[in-house]
């Protein structure tokens, strides 16, 4: 089935019937959230409650116990202090509901099929897209990152192994299935570069994997599923963190070397980014010998799934095309410019400021 195929498409009276028959909730302000493939909504409620109502798309749907698994996670962190939305059961109690879907023609069709929805909290902050990020705000990021993954190490659920996602396209370890979506980028000179961060991946990383720790990531620490509240006059706080419908077992670097690669997306001095992110990162998780060695080209891996999915999808979806191409419009100028300067310079650069930012920079960080 196709992206097309499978992101919801549903009307606001559709919206407002769903959001009262399973919530007892009367929707007074509604209005569209930004996705990449699922449907999600801003809500307020009658009485002045604000919730998102997320809507998966038919595919992910279908995999009703990994979004079980996910739902438990955003449970889990919150109820240990960290900021992730929560879900709020129906009036039957769950905390998610698999439901067909009428198309507007009058019968049910298979494209549509079935449709998993949750209403979530919602969280109030500006996403760090829209913020410039200091040194200290990426120090916050790599160290919520960090902290994220290591309290889902201690997440139990009956379902857990359902987060083993073989060929993930989104996870880490799937760089080398970028080859079956190579042929978007034909005529594009960056098909080299992706080419050999691919060949890189497979030589230099690969061999690795065994020595990284593993871990449950989030999968997609990027500069919108971030929010920020200020803390004091010119300082900020991390005040959600969004989606976790990226979520899979992986390692520890995966999860830094995503969140360095989408904090340089809007950054205007981008090469800059990685070493208050690792600074962060290391407060609370050091990094081994094998997992410093290989964060350039996991971060440089990311770039191109990034790149590479992104043209993909637009051929699926070119109404959406400005979202599905965010991260491309200067993540193109980002990923030649990293191999451009090559790994010694860019770890030169990253661990050394991360050496010198953890040495006295940061003193009291709003985490603690």
């Amino acid at each position: 089935m196709s992206m097309k195929e499978s992101k919801p498409n549903l009307r606001h009276s559709q919206v407002t019937e769903i959001v009262k028959r399973l919530f007892g909730l009367t929707a007074s302000i509604m209005r569209p959230l930004p996705s990449y493939d699922d449907q999600n909504f801003y809500v307020t409620s009658s009485d002045g409650g604000e919730f998102v109502l997320k809507i998966m798309n038919s595919a992910d749907s279908q995999n009703f116990t990994v979004l079980e698994v996910q739902t438990h996670a955003m449970n889990f962190l919150h109820q240990r202090g960290l900021p992730a939305q929560t879900a709020l059961p129906t009036l039957t109690g769950q905390l998610m509901s698999l439901e067909e879907i009428d198309c507007g023609i009058g019968k049910l069709t298979k494209i549509c099929g079935k449709l998993t929805y949750r209403l979530l909290t919602y969280l109030p902050g500006t996403t760090i897209a829209k913020i410039t990020s200091s040194p200290q705000i990426l120090y916050e990021v790599g160290k919520i990152a960090a902290t994220l993954d290591k309290v889902l190490l201690q997440m139990e659920h009956p379902n857990i192994s359902t987060l083993q996602r073989e060929n993930f396209k989104w996870n880490l370890d799937s760089i080398p299935l970028l080859n079956q979506y190579l042929h978007v980028m034909d005529g594009d000179p960056v098909q080299k570069i992706v080419k050999g961060v691919m060949e890189q991946y497979q030589a230099q990383v690969v061999p690795k994997l065994t020595l990284f720790r593993k871990c449950v990531n989030h999968g997609d620490i990027n500069d919108h599923n971030l929010l920020l509240e200020p803390n004091g006059p010119s300082a900020y706080k991390i005040s959600g963190i969004l989606d976790f419908g990226d979520m899979s077992n992986g390692y520890f670097i995966f999860e830094l070397a995503i969140a360095i690669m989408y904090m340089m997306i809007e950054n205007p001095n981008p090469i800059d980014v990685g070493g208050p992110v690792v600074a962060g990162w290391e407060s609370v998780f050091p990094l081994n010998y094998a997992e410093r060695d290989a964060l350039y080209l996991l971060v440089l891996g990311r770039f191109c799934q990034s790149l590479v999915l992104a043209r993909h999808a637009v051929i699926q979806q070119p109404e959406n095309k400005e979202y599905l191409m965010m991260t491309a419009k200067t993540g193109v100028h980002h990923l030649c410019r990293l191999w451009e300067l090559g790994k010694e310079e860019v770890e030169r650069i990253w661990f050394l400021s991360a050496a010198q930012f953890s040495q006295g920079t940061v003193i009291n960080s709003p985490l603690d």
